[in-house]
C-alpha cells in the first residue's frame, strides 16, 4: 500500500480525496461535466492494487482492476466504498474499450451494486453478522442533480415524509430544486400507481413546459421521502432567459422535455405488460442506427419516429411519438445515453428530417445560466434512467409470463 501511494503522490493530481466524501458515481457526474480529460486513479487497503479510470472530454474510455479491464474493471469500483482518489490531466492513446455514456454506467453500475451482483470490497460489518433483517432497499434509481446554483433560488419550501409536493394533473408552474432530501416521482393511472424514480440533492422538480405556457398541467406525482427541502426556482427570471432563445433552441427544449414525458409513459405501460410496440413500429425502419459513431444530428420536419432498445429478451420501445419539431441524434452538450450509443430511431415511411448545426446549438447552449444548463442535463439524466426502467419493467413482465 505504501508503494501505490507513493506512486499516487508523484503524480501531479488537480483533483484528490476519499470516496466517503465523493462516490465513484459522483466523481464520474462531476468529472463529466467538466468534460475533463485524465486518469482517475483508486486506492483501497483492501486490494492490492489502484483501480485506474481513463477519461477523455468526461467520458470513460478505458478501466483497469486487477485482472479486470474495461466496462467489468470500471463496474467493479462501484463495490469501493471506502479509499483514497486521485486525478489527474494525463493523455491515453490506448484503445477505447468502454462504449457506454456515462450517465449510463453510473446508472448501470449503482443499479449493479444494489442488486448484489457486484463485490463490496469493504471489511465485514457486525451489523451483518447479526441476527437484526436488513432494511429492504428501494430497487428504484435515485438520481442526483448538479451542485446546486442559488442565483434563482427566491425562496426555500420543506416537505415532510409521506407529502405530496405535486399532484399528477394539477395545475401549476412553479419549478424546484431539492437543496437536501430524495424525492420519488410516480405516475397515476386506472390499473395502479407506478413508481418509477427517485430524486436526490441538485435535481429539479417540474416541468420546463411550464414555462411555456400559463396553464401547464403536472405530468407526474413527487412526493417526499423522509423530510425534504427545496427552492423554488425564479420562473420569470427562467420564463426570460426562454423567451431570447432561438426558435431552434426552444424546439430542442421542447422536445427534450417531451421525451422525459414519453419515456414516463412507456414505463408506465411496460410496468403493466401494456405493449403496442409491434403495432407502432409496424413498417418503419431504422433511421440512427445503434452504436454507430455518428455525430449528426436532425430535427424532424415531417413524419413520425420512435427509439427502441434491443435488449436480450426483446426489442423495448423507450420514446413512442416523436414528430415534427422533435430532435432526433447525439446532441454534443447534452449526454441523453439513448441514440446512438444505445438505442435506435425507427422512422415511419413519410419522415423527413433536416440536420441541426450542432455548432450554434452549441454557441447557444454557452450563454445559457448555469441553473438552466442544470435543468437540462438533470432532465436527460431522468431520461436515461427511466429508460433503463422500461427496460427493467419489460424485463420483469417477460420472466413472469415464462413463470406462468
Amino acid at each position: 500500500m505504501g508503494e501505490v501511494g507513493k506512486g499516487l503522490m508523484s503524480t501531479k493530481s488537480v483533483l484528490s480525496g476519499n470516496l466517503s466524501f465523493l462516490s465513484l458515481a459522483e466523481l464520474l457526474q462531476l468529472l463529466g461535466s467538466n468534460a475533463s480529460s485524465g486518469v482517475l486513479r483508486i486506492t483501497n487497503h483492501y486490494a492490492p492494487e489502484p483501480g485506474v479510470i481513463f477519461f477523455a472530454k468526461g467520458n470513460p474510455v478505458h478501466a483497469v482492476n486487477a485482472q479486470q479491464s474495461g466496462l467489468d474493471a470500471i463496474f467493479s469500483l462501484f463495490g469501493w466504498s471506502e479509499g483514497e482518489f486521485a486525478f489527474s490531466e494525463e493523455g491515453y492513446d490506448g484503445q477505447a474499450t468502454i462504449k457506454k455514456s456515462r450517465m449510463e454506467i453510473i446508472l448501470d453500475g449503482l443499479r449493479k451494486l444494489d442488486d448484489g451482483e457486484i463485490e463490496r470490497l469493504e471489511p465485514i460489518a457486525f451489523e451483518k453478522a447479526s441476527n437484526k433483517p436488513d432494511k429492504k432497499k428501494s430497487s428504484i434509481p435515485v438520481i442526483k442533480g448538479p451542485l446546486v446554483d442559488y442565483m434563482h433560488v427566491v425562496d426555500e419550501e420543506e416537505f415532510f415524509d409521506g407529502e405530496e409536493i405535486i399532484i399528477e394533473g394539477n395545475h401549476g408552474n412553479w419549478i424546484w430544486v431539492i437543496l437536501e432530501g430524495t424525492v420519488e416521482l410516480s405516475k397515476t393511472t386506472a390499473d395502479g400507481s407506478v413508481k418509477f424514480l427517485q430524486i436526490s440533492d441538485g435535481a429539479f422538480i417540474g416541468s420546463l413546459s411550464s414555462l411555456f405556457s400559463d396553464d401547464s398541467v403536472r405530468n407526474v406525482t413527487a412526493t417526499a421521502v423522509g423530510n425534504v427541502q427545496l427552492g423554488m426556482l425564479d420562473s420569470q427570471g427562467l420564463g426570460s432567459e426562454l423567451g431570447r432563445m432561438s426558435t431552434e433552441f426552444k424546439n430542442l427544449v421542447r422536445s427534450i422535455d417531451k421525451r422525459f414525458d414519453d419515456v414516463m409513459r412507456n414505463a408506465v405501460d411496460s410496468h403493466f405488460q401494456k405493449d403496442d410496440s409491434k403495432q407502432l413500429l409496424q413498417g418503419r425502419r431504422p433511421v440512427i442506427m445503434e452504436g454507430k459513431n455518428d455525430d449528426k444530428a436532425f430535427v424532424i420536419t415531417g413524419g413520425r419516429a420512435s427509439i427502441v432498445r434491443k435488449t436480450d429478451e426483446d426489442i423495448v420501445l423507450l420514446v413512442s411519438r416523436l414528430e415534427k419539431g422533435d430532435v432526433i441524434g447525439p446532441i454534443a452538450f447534452l449526454d441523453m445515453g439513448l441514440e446512438p450509443e444505445s438505442a435506435i430511431v425507427m422512422g415511419d415511411q413519410n419522415l423527413k428530417v433536416t440536420k441541426l448545426d450542432r455548432q450554434i446549438l452549441t454557441s447557444e447552449y454557452e450563454q445559457l445560466s448555469s441553473t438552466f444548463k442544470n435543468i437540462l442535463e438533470n432532465i436527460c439524466t431522468c431520461i436515461l434512467a427511466t429508460a433503463m426502467v422500461v427496460c427493467d419493467f419489460k424485463k420483469k413482465s417477460k420472466q413472469q409470463a415464462a413463470a406462468s
